[in-house]
C-alpha cells in the first residue's frame, strides 16, 4: 500500500461527530410483530456429536426453541430452530448472555459454538454464556427443499459464474430453472427463510432465556442481522459486536454484497501472490512465481487454458475447469492458511502429470436443503434486478474491469427470477440508538470489502467505533491471529468501554 493510498484510507477511516450527522435520513424502524404464545422453557441437553455438531465443546448444550412459522400469525403453525449455549466457567464474573451470529447465509451457530465457544468464553474471561442457533435451513432447524437437480447444486453453479466466452445463456437458464422449483416446491418454510424472521427468532431466544438484554457478536452476515436486531431493539441489546461487515444499503442487501466480492477480490490478492512468490515457498514447492506481480498472469493463463481444457481431478466425475478454479480462489482468499492448499492446486493444474485435488467445498454438490436455503436466503430479503435488466452488459464490464472474478459478482442469479408474496422492506440502518457498536474489518477483505465496511460506519454515526486491522482476509476477531484487533474487541466486551475514536491496528 502507498503512502498516499493509506492516507486516504485512514482520513477515510476518521469519522467524526460532525460527519455522523450527515447520515442517510432516519426512517422510524416498527418493532417486529407480536411474537405470539411464549416459547416454553428450553429442555437443555449436551449436544451429541452428528452432523450438526461433528465435535461439540466441553460442556456445549443444545435444545430445539419453537418459533412461528409466520410472525404474522403468531397462533399458527411453529417449526423448530436449534440453539446452543456453553455457560461461562466463572459463574462469579457472569455478567450476561452473549449472542453469537453465524455469517453465510447458511452458516450454522450450533458449528460456530463448537469452534469458537471455547477460545471466546476464555477472551471474555468468562463474562457472559455464549448462545448461538442455527437459522431456519441450516443444520438441525427446520429445513425445506426446492429439489434443485444434482448439477445445479454445486457451489461453482450455486455462484452462477459465467461459461468461458462471458455468456450469461447458461446462468439465465438455470437461475430460472432454480427459481421456479423453489416457488413450486419450497412452500411457506423456504419463504419464512429471511434476515427479519432470524432477527424475531433471535428476539424470541432472547425471552425464552429470559434475558432483558443480550450482547451480540455478528460476523459477515452476522454482523447484519445484529445490526439489524439492534436498528429494531436498540433497548435490547448490551454491547454489539460487528465483524467483517457488508454496505448496509436497503436497496441492495445481497444483491450489493455479492457486487462488492470482485473489488474484494482484486484488493486482496496481491497478499497470496506476495506469498507466493516469497522465496521462502522454494522448499516447500510451493513458489508460484520469482516476483509477485507474476501471480496474477500466471493464475489468468491457468484459468483459461482449464477452461478450454478441464482436467481430471481426483474426483472423476468433477474435473478442474476454470471456473471451479476460480472459486477456489475466492474461497481461498478468506484466510492466509487458505494460501498453501490454493498453490498446491496450482502446481497440480500446471504439471501435465499431475491430478488437482480438489477442496472439500467443490468435490460435489451440496445437499439440497443446503442449496435451497442458499439461495433463498438471498433472494427473499431485496427484489433483484429482473432477468431483463442488462445482466450481459454487466457482466462484460465487471469480467474486463476484475479478470480474477470473471464477472460471476455481475451475473444473474435465481433472486432475477424470484416471486415474492409481499414487497420486501429490509431495515434501515441510522444513526439512531445507544453508542454500543463496536465494527473490526480487515483492509482488504475478499468478501465484505472496507469500502462496504465504511458505509456501515457512516449509517451508524456515533453509534459506532471502528477497528481496521492492517492484513487481508474476512472474519477477525478470534480469526486471523491480530493480537491488537483481538484485544480491543474482548476489552469492549469484557468492560465496555470503546476506543475514543476509530483505530487502526498494525499487523
Amino acid at each position: 500500500m502507498t503512502n498516499r493510498t493509506r492516507k486516504a484510507l485512514l482520513l477515510a477511516l476518521s469519522v467524526t461527530a460532525a460527519a455522523a450527522t450527515l447520515t442517510a435520513a432516519v426512517t422510524p424502524v416498527a418493532h417486529s410483530r407480536p411474537a405470539g404464545r411464549a416459547a416454553p422453557p428450553l429442555a437443555w441437553h449436551a449436544c451429541e456429536p452428528g452432523a450438526g455438531v461433528p465435535v461439540p465443546a466441553a460442556g456445549q448444550e443444545c435444545a430445539e426453541l419453537r418459533v412461528p412459522l409466520d410472525y404474522g400469525d403468531p397462533g399458527g403453525r411453529t417449526v423448530g430452530v436449534a440453539v446452543t449455549r456453553l455457560r461461562t466457567d466463572r459463574p462469579d464474573a457472569r455478567r450476561g448472555t452473549l449472542f453469537v451470529i453465524p455469517g453465510g447465509p447458511g452458516s450454522s451457530g450450533v458449528q460456530r459454538l463448537a469452534q469458537k465457544g471455547e477460545a471466546l468464553r476464555a477472551a471474555t474471561e468468562g463474562a457472559y454464556d455464549l448462545v448461538s442457533l442455527d437459522p431456519r435451513g441450516v443444520g438441525s432447524s427446520v429445513r425445506a427443499n426446492c429439489r434443485i437437480p444434482e448439477a445445479d447444486r454445486h457451489l461453482v453453479t450455486l455462484r452462477s459464474w459465467p461459461a468461458p466466452d462471458g455468456s450469461i445463456a447458461a446462468a439465465a437458464e438455470r437461475s430460472r430453472r432454480t427459481a421456479e422449483l423453489c416457488a413450486r416446491n419450497g412452500g411457506p418454510v423456504l419463504r419464512s427463510f429471511t434476515t427479519g424472521n432470524e432477527v424475531r427468532d433471535l428476539d424470541r431466544l432472547r425471552g425464552a432465556l429470559g434475558e432483558r438484554r443480550v450482547s451480540i457478536w455478528g460476523s459477515s452476515y452476522g454482523s447484519y442481522v445484529g445490526a439489524v436486531y439492534a436498528q429494531r431493539h436498540p433497548d435490547r441489546v448490551g454491547r454489539l459486536v460487528l465483524d467483517s461487515t457488508g454496505d448496509p444499503d436497503p436497496g441492495r442487501v445481497a444483491y450489493g454484497w455479492l457486487a462488492n466480492m470482485a473489488p474484494g477480490a482484486a484488493e486482496r490478492f496481491p497478499d497470496f501472490a506476495a506469498w507466493a512468490a516469497d522465496p521462502a515457498r522454494e522448499a516447500q514447492g510451493l513458489r508460484l512465481a520469482r516476483r509477485p506481480g507474476d501471480v496474477q498472469p500466471l493464475f489468468l493463463s491457468l484459468a483459461r487454458e482449464l477452461d478450454r481444457h478441464p482436467k481430471t481431478s481426483d474426483v472423476p466425475s468433477t474435473p478442474l475447469t476454470g471456473n471451479l478454479l476460480r472459486q477456489a480462489l475466492q474461497s481461498a482468499l478468506y484466510s492466509d492458511t487458505g494460501f498453501a492448499p490454493l498453490a498446491r492446486l496450482v502446481k497440480a493444474a500446471r504439471d501435465p502429470k499431475g491430478r488437482p485435488v480438489l477442496p472439500p467445498e467443490l468435490a460435489g454438490p451440496l445437499p439440497d436443503a443446503d442449496a435451497s436455503m442458499t439461495v433463498a436466503a438471498i433472494c427473499n430479503d431485496v427484489r433483484w434486478p429482473g432477468p431483463a435488466s442488462g445482466y450481459a452488459g454487466r457482466v462484460a464490464a465487471d469480467r474486463a474491469r476484475y479478470p480474477l472474478t470473471a464477472g460471476m459478482p455481475a451475473n444473474i442469479t435465481p433472486c432475477a427470477f424470484w416471486t415474492h408474496a409481499e414487497e420486501p422492506r429490509p431495515t434501515r440502518i441510522t444513526d439512531e440508538g445507544p453508542s454500543n457498536v463496536l465494527m473490526i474489518q480487515s483492509l482488504r477483505d475478499p468478501s465484505t470489502p472496507l469500502a462496504g465496511a465504511l458505509k456501515m460506519r457512516k449509517a451508524l454515526g456515533e453509534r459506532a467505533r471502528m477497528v481496521t486491522v492492517e492484513q487481508g482476509g474476512h472474519g477477525m476477531y478470534l480469526g486471523n491471529g491480530n493480537a491488537c484487533g483481538d484485544r480491543v474487541v474482548s476489552d469492549f466486551l469484557v468492560t465496555g468501554v470503546r476506543p475514543a475514536r476509530d483505530i487502526h491496528c498494525p499487523n
